[in-house]
């Protein structure tokens, strides 16, 4: 019980290593947003598109025979995609600031993300400690940018360094909550196919957001240097990751 979660309170709070850089002081701002954004966008497609959706959508279709299992895995797919639009109408900013709603959107997938995984590693762990050590590092890798998704918009939209840490902790926290929830309450009732179903709707949420309200944000920079430096960068830490995994 206490290295699983141990190693899941390890994976999540990785997160707040990506938000440390808003503790240091740049001379150009906007490139740092720019490759932030650019990062943190291919970062979340490529999650989403290679390791989120193959995996939960063989399993739903495993399940349900390839027909229905199909028509299961877009509609959901569809349902996370289309929910990031109707959150982002939710949300209230001061002065209209993009960047503000693009980093709580991102806590807010994040944080979808990072519950289920937080079950999977406790639950490799549980039954196999070398298998939730392997989890745990591949996880750390993924959760670093994804800090850096939440903390430089959240902090150059004006959100102080206090607030902006502190919403990142909370995204990487959802991780051991959900490694704890998945002992004491949801053992009995969480499967492979719930947590396909919902890694599926995380993947809608995520790539919704990162092409339509990051990547808008990035080409409104008008700096295509500094954009292609954040994707090259996010790609291969991205294929040193799957080949941790």
């Amino acid at each position: 019980m206490k290295i699983p979660l141990l190693l899941s309170l390890i994976a999540g709070v990785s997160t707040v290593i990506g938000g440390v850089l808003i503790f240091f002081k740049y001379k150009k701002i906007n490139n740092l947003i720019v490759v932030s954004l650019s990062f943190s966008l291919t970062i979340m497609t490529l999650i989403s598109i290679f390791d989120l959706m193959p995996s939960s959508a063989l399993t739903i279709i495993k399940y349900y025979k390839i027909w229905y299992g199909v028509i299961l895995v877009f509609l959901t797919f569809l349902l996370g995609y289309l929910s990031i639009d109707k959150i982002n109408k939710q949300i209230k900013t001061k002065n209209n600031s993009t960047l503000y709603k693009i980093g709580v959107l991102s806590m807010i997938s994040l944080i979808l993300h990072n519950f289920p995984e937080g079950i999977a590693v406790f639950m490799g762990a549980y039954t196999d400690i070398n298998l939730g050590i392997k989890l745990c590092l591949a996880i750390m890798f993924h959760n670093i940018p994804e800090g850096i998704a939440i903390s430089i918009p959240l902090y150059y939209s004006g959100v102080g360094r206090g607030k902006t840490f502190l919403y990142t902790l909370l995204s990487g926290l959802s991780e051991p909550i959900g490694a704890l929830l998945a002992f004491l309450l949801l053992r009995n009732f969480i499967n492979e196919i719930m947590l396909a179903f919902i890694l599926i709707f995380v993947a809608g949420l995520m790539i919704s957001l990162s092409l339509n309200d990051i990547l808008k944000e990035v080409k409104a920079y008008n700096n295509n240097k500094y954009m292609l430096i954040g994707i090259i960068i996010a790609s291969i830490l991205f294929i040193i990751t799957m080949k941790i995994i």
